[in-house]
């Protein structure tokens, strides 16, 4: 949900004249060379500039959001009420203002020409170019009617069926009572994710009935926590490339090792060495798939698999697919994705039927091979961006 659909709650405290400060939309900034914006950041802003959302302050919200857009050049008007972090995104510079706080800034308005835009840096908004969608900080409800839009946006990434009705609630809940107020870094809680899924994976090789269904309620613990690493990333505005390529590897090297660990537990207890030889299998063709995925993800400059535009989609990404067929190609996309796969796992280990988790794994692991198979023979153009 966009924190424009709140925004005549979230500025209900403030009045017409905190509405009247949110921006007019800046159409323009596609369209010119260079647009200078003036994030205002004096005594008139500093009750709301101070305070956090989302784990961070709101003027260095607006930092990070103005150091997204492209072809701007962001002047930070400062009179000492508001810390301003030393190091500034490279399209940003620092002016110092002194005296009567409304006439330097509308000198400042005056040097930089008419075509400047406006932005308190008491002001919460989500999409780096829409300020007038934002919402003005003054207070602890408006302060919390803001950190709530921010969460609920932070959640419009979410895909898996068990993600949207489970996962995700409790990953926000944890992420926003708990983590935003801690230190730790996305990537760490990335890494904390992986021991944790590696961990429940293990218990699942022991092969006891009782540790196989406590080894998956662990892996879905790593779920809910990988969860809580990205929506702390993405809250924090503290996306990168490297978390992003992180998230990927600990995620597949977890789905490996989980495959592996079925098959040994099978073939410990009652099996055959038939199962661990499907379990093999379907760990290799895991790693085919992954492999071209990695190949896949450095000739695009993409660090998502959801992001990557596959031959079976037209071109398309499997986030933003459309057309004929794309909704069987996401249902079946939904099937094979780790949340499923996990409660579908804890549900059949209830009832002591791991060989159906195995048989299900080596599909999923079958029809991945195939689709990267696909991507190896298709020619580069049909990859294209469709039109």
């Amino acid at each position: 949900m966009m924190i424009s659909e709140g925004a005549g709650e979230l500025n209900s405290t403030v009045g017409a004249a905190a509405a009247a400060a949110v921006l007019p939309r800046p159409t323009s900034i596609g369209t010119r060379t260079t647009v200078p914006i003036i994030l205002s950041a004096t005594e008139l802003e500093a009750t709301g500039a101070r305070m956090q959302v989302g784990g961070l302050r709101v003027v260095d919200r607006a930092i990070r959001l103005l150091a997204r857009l492209r072809d701007v050049h962001v002047v930070i008007a400062a009179d000492g009420s508001v810390p301003v972090p030393r190091r500034l995104p490279r399209n940003m510079e620092r002016r110092e203002i002194e005296g009567d706080v409304t006439v330097s800034i509308e000198r400042l308005r005056a040097e930089l020409g008419p075509e400047v835009v406006m932005v308190g840096a008491d002001h919460v908004w989500l999409q780096p170019a829409r300020f007038d969608k934002g919402t003005r900080v003054v207070d602890a409800a408006s302060r919390r009617l803001a950190a709530e839009a921010v969460f609920r946006d932070a959640q419009r990434e979410t895909v898996g069926i068990v993600d949207r009705l489970l996962n995700q609630k409790i990953a926000s809940r944890l992420t926003q009572l708990l983590l935003v107020h801690l230190p730790a870094a996305p990537a760490l809680l990335t890494l904390i994710a992986g021991f944790v899924g590696v961990y429940g994976a293990l218990m699942v090789a022991t092969g006891s009935s009782a540790s196989v269904l406590t080894g998956f309620v662990i892996l879905e613990g790593f779920a809910i926590l990988d969860g809580c690493a990205s929506e702390l990333g993405r809250v924090r505005l503290h996306q990168t490339a490297f978390g992003a390529w992180l998230d990927t590897v600990v995620g597949d090297f977890v789905n490996v090792v989980m495959i592996l660990a079925v098959g040994f537990a099978l073939w410990r207890h009652g099996g055959t060495y038939l199962d661990m030889k499907m379990a093999l299998a379907a760990a290799a063709m895991t790693l085919f798939y992954v492999a071209v995925s990695y190949r896949e993800l450095m000739r695009q400059g993409e660090g998502d698999v959801m992001k990557l535009r596959w031959w079976f989609a037209y071109g398309q990404t499997l986030k933003n697919v459309s057309g004929a067929g794309s909704s069987l190609l996401k249902g079946v996309m939904l099937l094979g994705r780790r949340d499923l796969v996990i409660v579908l796992a804890i549900g059949l280990a209830y009832f002591d039927q791991l060989p159906v988790v195995l048989l299900y794994l080596m599909i999923i692991a079958f029809v991945r091979a195939a689709g990267a198979l696909g991507q190896l023979l298709t020619p580069d153009w049909r990859n294209r961006p469709p039109g």
